[in-house]
């Protein structure tokens, strides 16, 4: 198996690709973003293309996905750099029954990231999601090791498996399912590189997962969700199993809170939206837990972060516990 490379490493690998790459290179905007939205995330979704107008510096051009009946909501999102475009342009890859425990909606937006290649609009494109929120501004340069091939966001999450809360509700069910398309596409590796979200997938790769591995095993887009709904990992292991394009790895560019705990954690620790803006683009608080309060926002105070998930007893007995420090509190400092 060849060896993924590293930034530095690199050069040589661009350079033997380069030629190569050019003559696939078929679209209107060399890179660009796409968001699969809809109006149940309306209100998400305005969030993230507001900070998304503030930082493009840019001029990134954006596509947002939404169904035939949604268009008119969106349309007042569309800008120079803004398109909408109808999720009907992708109906013959789409599913029309829910299979499994997933919602139709779910599922074809899964196989929409996947397909959205095939409209020749971007050769790269970072698949955005609607909870997220870009935190300073951003170049091509986050994404793109150059013109032509993008970085590639691939983790172990060694980390996020010792989240003892996040392995027993979602990593040991998520390892089989990962296991499972390493397994079908053959790649053999000790690892499990991949990503949750907010990859950068290249045309040149999706065009190789249809042509080199779908058709000849006929499965359709929504055969590969069946067998496994993680579309991004689908993506990053035919990526590594083809070699089809440099592999150059970084760290993720946006932070992903999974669950209430670690959104509390940041709140006790004091992390504010410019402590995430060192390290990171953007930052998702995860919509699956984060629904529940339609009014919480990444740049919240700690005091209603505390206030929403701690609850009234705890509170009052760590306050009862602190005016009982003072008096000890104030003796140190004299």
């Amino acid at each position: 198996m060849e060896a993924l490379r590293t930034g530095h490493e690199s050069s040589g690998l661009l350079e033997s690709h380069h030629s190569q790459q050019r003559e696939y290179t078929r679209s209107v905007h060399r890179f660009g973003m796409m968001l699969k939205s809809y109006r149940g995330d309306l209100a998400l979704a305005q969030r993230l293309v507001q900070s998304f107008n503030k930082y493009n510096a840019d001029a990134v051009p954006l596509t947002i996905v939404v169904p035939t009946e949604d268009l008119e909501l969106f349309a007042p999102m569309t800008s120079q750099h803004i398109s909408i475009l109808d999720e009907a342009v992708f109906s013959p890859h789409l599913a029309t029954e829910p299979f499994g425990d997933m919602r139709l909606g779910y599922i074809n937006q899964q196989i929409i990231k996947l397909a959205f290649w095939e409209q020749d609009t971007y050769d790269d494109y970072l698949v955005l999601d609607s909870d997220m929120v870009f935190v300073r501004p951003f170049h091509r340069r986050d994404f793109m090791v150059n013109d032509s091939t993008p970085f590639s966001i691939l983790v172990e999450d060694n980390e996020l498996q010792t989240d003892a809360r996040y392995f027993v509700e979602h990593w040991r069910s998520r390892l089989d399912h990962l296991t499972r398309i390493k397994d079908i596409i053959g790649l053999d590796d000790v690892r499990t590189l991949t990503c949750h979200n907010h990859q950068v997938f290249s045309a040149r790769v999706l065009q190789s997962l249809m042509q080199d591995f779908m058709e000849p095993s006929g499965y359709s887009y929504a055969d590969l969700i069946r067998l496994s709904p993680y579309e991004f990992s689908w993506y990053n292991f035919w990526l590594q199993k083809s070699q089809i394009i440099p592999i150059i790895i970084r760290e993720p560019v946006v932070k992903m809170l999974h669950h209430d705990g670690q959104h509390l954690e940041y709140a006790v620790r004091g992390t504010t939206l410019d402590d995430v803006a060192r390290g990171y683009v953007g930052i998702v608080i995860n919509s699956s837990f984060a629904r529940m309060w339609p009014d919480l926002t990444p740049n919240e105070p700690a005091s209603a972060t505390l206030s929403r998930y701690v609850p009234m007893s705890v509170l009052l007995s760590a306050l009862a516990r602190k005016v009982a420090l003072v008096p000890k509190l104030l003796k140190r400092q004299r």
